[in-house]
This record gives structure tokens, sequence and C-alpha cells, in this order.
């Protein structure tokens, strides 16, 4: 299977199953429509009006030599991988939600202002050391551990916080793990001791902001209604200032149908100095005012390709702030698991609530019939029937995935959001599966312009 497409100047052609990318003329990006039902005479014969017969023959031998070489209409091996099909999977990574309470009104938000429908309540240091415990007894031969402290707002919960950060530093070597603990934080409570404690002891920080105040204010207000921008905007660069290079932060903001302009937003972050961004699509029933639209795809997709061109000429006059987004890896990473299965929510990945409850994620925290358990149970049982739901929710169960020519770039997306949408963990939620794609495709344009520029400054150095 390959992938074709143009875009800012370049005629891109992805191998799929291989993963490589080629920049290829006009006369490549033509015939590759007719390749595999047609043979070379008939090509030929089809484009001899517009090109020489020389030049038709001599493109249509050099995709013969790609495929020969496994760079073109390469075969899927993954499904038969050892490393898929062998697979065991342990727990990596869990969501503390240290807090079901929030000190902001976000009208997207999909925890229903930090309490998840449900009590406003925090996690206690009993139930946080048990779940890190589990994390730790189930972890296999896994090494690296990721615990991500989450609400609501985990600030207002911030002494637990700390207590089961200095728990998990006091076990992990013992039992030869490291612990890379995480926070995502809306900034309301930051104050210099915070930012210093986050930024000495958390390995990630995410730090959630909409981008410019107006944009910013009208989705995230206090509770007093008021605007959060300038309380939150200020303790952010300070935090991103002062964060140590090896570890890593990024602010994270989400765009709705009120800024479908929303590469505005992400360049405002980057000129206010953060070089780690992005801006998430809004998830939400179509009856809410703000939520995305079919209809809205081609404005979406046209904001896309503009910023990745903006992007792209940021990156070459070493303006390098990154969007996650366009963070694509053309080297066949992450891991073939990765690229088959996703998350490994319900299995690898899990949510803990306040009171100790088990969910496949945070997403499904709240709906009952995805609750998985207690962390504060004597003898913890996962039902294995909802762990072999998510387990066997990959590319390969998934018709839509199994033909899509972007399945190893998004792994099949969100569960949660397929389960909402569509009451099936098999079925991708389809306008989130449009805009992925776009994203990949102007991943790959943003590598094949900075590549391309590289390789000619090295031909004109020679």
């Amino acid at each position: 299977m390959i992938h074709k497409f143009s875009m800012n100047g370049y005629n891109i052609v992805l191998d799929v199953n291989g993963g490589s990318v080629h920049v290829v003329d006009d006369l490549s990006y033509k015939i590759l429509d007719h390749y595999e039902d047609k043979s070379k005479d008939e090509i030929v014969n089809l484009m001899k009006a517009e090109y020489d017969e020389e030049s038709i023959s001599g493109a249509y031998e050099e995709i013969e030599a790609l495929k020969d070489a496994g760079l073109l209409y390469s075969e899927d091996t993954y499904e038969n991988h050892p490393s898929f099909v062998n697979r065991k999977p342990v727990v990596k990574a869990l969501c503390l939600h240290v807090a079901h309470d929030c000190n902001l009104k976000c009208k997207y938000c999909f925890a229903a202002q930090g309490d998840f429908g449900g009590e406003k309540e925090i996690m206690s240091y009993e139930v946080g050391k048990q779940a890190l415990d589990y994390l730790i007894a189930n972890s296999g031969n896994r090494k690296n551990l990721e615990v991500d402290f989450f609400g609501g707002e985990p600030l207002m919960n911030f002494d637990v916080v700390k207590q089961l950060v200095e728990y998990g530093r006091s076990v992990e070597k013992e039992h030869g793990k490291n612990i890379r603990f995480t926070i995502t934080t809306n900034g309301v409570l930051l104050d210099d001791e915070k930012i210093d404690y986050i930024n000495e002891n958390m390995h990630n920080v995410v730090l959630s902001l909409d981008g410019r105040r107006e944009v910013n204010d009208r989705m995230r207000p206090t509770l007093n209604d008021k605007g959060s921008y300038d309380i939150v905007m200020p303790k952010f660069k300070k935090l991103a200032e002062k964060r140590p290079k090896d570890k890593y932060y990024y602010i994270r903001g989400t765009f709705t149908r009120d800024n479908l302009n929303f590469s505005k937003d992400v360049l405002h972050f980057a000129d206010e100095g953060f070089i780690s961004t992005s801006v998430e699509p809004v998830v939400g029933e179509a009856s809410n005012p703000y939520a995305l639209r079919e209809e809205d795809l081609p404005t979406i997709f046209s904001e896309y390709e503009t910023f990745a061109e903006e992007y792209a000429q940021r990156q070459q006059r070493g303006e390098g702030f990154k969007f996650f987004h366009y963070m694509i890896d053309l080297n066949q990473g992450p891991c073939v698991i990765k690229r088959i299965t996703g998350c490994g929510a319900g299995n690898e990945y899990l949510a803990i609530t306040p009171t100790g409850d088990i969910y496949p994620c945070h997403q499904f925290v709240g709906n009952e019939e995805f609750k998985m358990g207690n962390i504060m149970e004597e003898e913890i049982k996962l039902p294995e029937e909802l762990r072999k739901t998510f387990r066997e929710a990959h590319v390969y169960s998934k018709e839509d995935c199994r033909k899509c020519w972007n399945k190893f770039y998004c792994s099949g997306g969100c569960h949660a959001n397929a389960i909402n949408f569509n009451g099936d963990v098999r079925k991708p939620y389809k306008l989130g599966c449009e805009m992925q794609k776009k994203r990949t495709e102007c991943s790959i344009m943003i590598q094949a312009k900075l590549m391309s520029e590289e390789e000619i400054s090295a031909e004109v150095a020679k």
C-alpha cells in the first residue's frame, strides 16, 4: 500500500507498510496512479501525449527499482510479528486522579469541571501509595514507569503529590525501577515554591492554556467567571524559563469552532517563548456550540497546511519551537507494538480515582460500565474480559484502520472517542481520524522540506 499527496509544492509518496517517504517529480507521481493495474507499455501509451517515451520508461523503471528494494509497495509483516503475536502486556503507566475538584470552569471539560460527574474528592496518601505499589508489582521487567498526577487540578492536593513522589523515590531502586513523574496543571495555584519543586521532581509537565488571551478566557474562566489568562501566563512563563534542559514540558491548548484559526494560538505560544507546544481539537457532541463538525474539516485542513508552511519556515530560520502534532518519527519508531496497539489503555495504562477506583484511562472515569475494580482491594483481579476488549482493539481488528494508510501513525485512534461516538471500541471516531491524517501529511511535508533544503545546501557546499 502507498499513499500519495501534494502539498506546498512537493509530491510526496509514503510506503505505508515500510514507512519510507519519497519526494517525486510530476511524471512519477502520475505514473503511480496507474502502476498497480497497468503494464509499462500501457502507461507509456497513456502518457506519451504529455511526456516523451524515454522519460516515462525511465521513471517507471525507477519505481520498479524502489519496489524491488522494498521501498515501495512493501508487504505488511507486522500482524505476524513475534513481538505482537506473543505480547504480554504489563502495567507501565498510571494516571493518578489526586483531585476530583478544579478551580476553573472550562466549558469543554470532559471531566465536568473536575469531579467527573460525581462528588468532589481528593486522593489520600494511602490510596496513592497502594497505586504505586500495584504499578511496581505488576510492571514485570519494565524499568521505566510513568505516573501522571491528574485532576481536576492536582495542585489542589499538592501535599499528597509530594508525599507520593517521596515514596516512589524511596522504593523504586530496590525494585529496579525508574518512575517518571508527570503533572498536568492549569497553573492557577502555581507559586515559586511549587515551580521549583515541579522543575526538580517532574520528568514532564503539561501546562494547560488555550493560546491567545481572548481565546483562552472565552473557554477557560475562573470560578467567578473572570478570565484566567493573566493569572496563569506569567506563572507558566516562569516555570518554562526555569525548567532544566534535561526535563520536558509542553504547553497544551484546545481549539474549538470559535478559533478555527488555531495556528495563531500555537504561534502565540512560540512568540511568548515556549519551545514545546500543542493545540488539540476539542472533542464534543455536535449539539455543543463549540464542537467541531464535519463541515469544519476543509477550514481545519487549510489551517493545518498553512501552519505547516509557517512552521517549516521557522525551523529553517532556527526558531526551533516544537509542535506536538508535527513531531513525526519516519524511522519506524515507536516500537512495533506501539504502532499497532496505541496507548495501552486497560492493560498497560490505568487511571486511579481519589477513592481508588480503577478505569482503563482517565477518559473513562465515572462510566461505571468500565470500572475495573478498586486499588484498595485485598486481591486485585482486573476483569479479563474488559482487558481483552481493549487489548484486541488494535489496527488489525478495526476494519476502518486495517485499510487506512495512516494506521501506523495514529495506532487506531482514541478508545474513549470510539466508545463515546460509536459505542464500539473498534469503530474509530471519524472526525478525529480525518484530522489526524491531515496532521500526518503536514508532518511528512515539513520533514521533506527541511531535508531537501539540507541536501541542496550540502550540494552547494561541495
